[in-house]
């Protein structure tokens, strides 16, 4: 006879998620709309040529024309074409030869009346700081390159740790309830979701320890609790959560831009109805940044060594006081695959493939939590809400795209049916009321010691790897990947020449 021990969680089911899928567009061998258009123009060109010209004139045509499908048919495993490999090199060289990738601020620098201005994608913004209907001071950014404005909340998150299943299962659900119905939220035009870890310095330890000791207490307690002040910050982390909302200047498309007052306005009595359904989704309190946390967030992540000079000082009861001309780094240098900046050496990695089938709820567990070999790690969720208007277009244009690939040969391949479904499955889903957003995620390494960018590199490909996720090194553009992954609101898509709409069709 055999025993066998079941557990409460062997007889529950666990709940899974998945179902997300990159949109298509329909073409022949691999081709999208674009590159299909292009290969049967030049056949047709080819013919014409052998009518007018002859056949060598034709033959030359057509090696150009194989040698342009080849640019857009070789992909590696990330996706991605040899053509926007090759335009992603080309423009390194040419901001290199520029001198782009330097930065020098300060009374040496080139900024503005020798301040520290923030550099890159973040050099032209403004802050402002205005109240809400709950008297609370909240910052507000604004974006003229994009014209968009932004507010970052703080939150403090529950953890999973000790949590019923029930009630993460819970947490999960009023989270995608949350992104859902941010797709009915007047003017708002992405969220991002920034997890930031940290090392502990020990002084809020310090601080809550010492104005609550008693004077009158024996020694040996006296003594217990400052050798415990002393010893316990050394290899702890903090765990810091943001999530960056960004509006539209307009209220609606072609409307009159508004100004920050007017911004300001309109979002003080709708940051209250934000924060308290964010609160339901796990997140725990929440609350909006004033302009000095922000600047302060900021400082810390292009400088860390500022981050126990600005701990010290509000231990001390002080207040650093900080402008947003203050914030920046006093040198940055962006490298084909890191960003040098201060005191500190960052590489960012960007998404490329969501992880395959379905997951649990706690897969990237391990990617956010702290590593002993990566001093500073930020994992930035980012979230493009799908307007309702247009979400039932998007998703059957991609069903009929994803129907096109699987006729299109007489023996389809397996993945193509599997995408067939999951593309059906989505339209489903949306026609029953269901929310549509895009989704991306960038992970950024800080290390203080430049020699151990290894073995940061290898921490986050191992950590991706239980993440199920395909991490792509964010090579030539370092320094606004960087930028990018700040708990600032920047919609990435909108600083790009190319639309993503025209290179998803390539």
């Amino acid at each position: 006879m055999v025993l066998v021990a079941v557990t409460e969680d062997t007889r529950t089911a666990r709940r899974t998620y998945g179902n997300w899928r990159r949109p298509t567009s329909p073409g022949l061998m691999g081709l999208g709309s674009i590159g299909t258009g292009v290969l049967i123009a030049g056949l047709v060109l080819v013919v014409i040529t052998v009518m007018v010209a002859g056949l060598w004139q034709a033959v030359t045509l057509g090696t150009i024309l194989g040698l342009v499908l080849l640019l857009l048919l070789a992909k590696d495993r990330h996706g991605r074409n040899l053509l926007s490999r090759i335009g992603a090199r080309t423009g390194w060289w040419a901001a290199r030869s520029r001198g782009a990738h330097l930065y020098s601020s300060g009374p040496t620098g080139r900024a503005l009346w020798g301040t520290f201005q923030l550099p890159g994608l973040v050099a032209a913004t403004r802050l402002s700081e205005h109240s809400d209907s709950y008297g609370r001071r909240f910052a507000l950014l604004y974006t003229p390159a994009t014209g968009h404005y932004s507010v970052v909340l703080g939150t403090e998150p529950d953890g999973s740790a000790l949590v019923d299943q029930e009630q993460i299962d819970t947490w999960v659900a009023d989270w995608g309830h949350w992104l859902a119905n941010l797709g009915d939220e007047p003017s708002l035009e992405a969220v991002s979701v920034t997890i930031e870890t940290a090392p502990d310095s020990g002084t809020r330890l310090r601080r809550e320890v010492m104005t609550h000791m008693d004077p009158g207490a024996p020694e040996f307690a006296r003594a217990m609790l400052t050798q415990a002040v002393e010893r316990y910050p050394a290899g702890s982390s903090t765990v810091k959560a943001y999530v960056a909302l960004t509006f539209t200047a307009a209220a609606r498309t072609g409307g009159k831009k508004r100004t920050p007052e007017e911004m300001g306005h309109d979002l003080a009595a709708r940051l209250p109805g934000l924060t308290q359904t964010l609160s339901a989704t796990g997140a725990g309190a929440s609350h909006p940044l004033s302009a000095q946390e922000l600047c302060e967030t900021i400082r810390i992540a292009y400088d860390p060594a500022a981050a126990a000079l600005i701990d010290e000082a509000h231990a001390a009861g002080e207040t650093p006081e900080l402008s947003w001309y203050d914030v920046g780094p006093t040198y940055a240098e962006a490298t084909y695959d890191g960003y040098l900046h201060d005191s500190a050496l960052s590489v960012t990695w960007g998404m490329s493939t969501a992880p395959r089938g379905t997951v649990q709820s706690g897969v990237l567990a391990k990617l956010l939590a702290p590593h002993r070999d990566v001093a500073r790690k930020r994992v930035t969720l980012l979230y493009r809400p799908v307007d309702a208007a247009r979400a039932a277009a998007i998703v059957e244009a991609d069903l009929r795209a994803a129907e096109f690939r699987a006729t299109s040969s007489s023996k389809p391949a397996a993945r193509d049916i599997l995408a067939t479904r999951a593309a059906a499955a989505t339209a489903s889903e949306e026609a029953a009321g269901a929310g549509l957003l895009n989704f991306g995620m960038l992970v950024t390494a800080t290390v203080l010691d430049p020699g151990k960018e290894a073995d940061a590199r290898a921490a986050i490909d191992g950590l991706s790897a239980t993440a199920r996720l395909r991490l792509r090194l964010l090579r030539g553009s370092q320094d606004s990947a960087f930028a990018g992954a700040l708990p600032l609101g920047l919609v990435l898509p909108r600083h790009l020449r190319v639309p993503a709409e025209m290179r998803d069709k390539l």
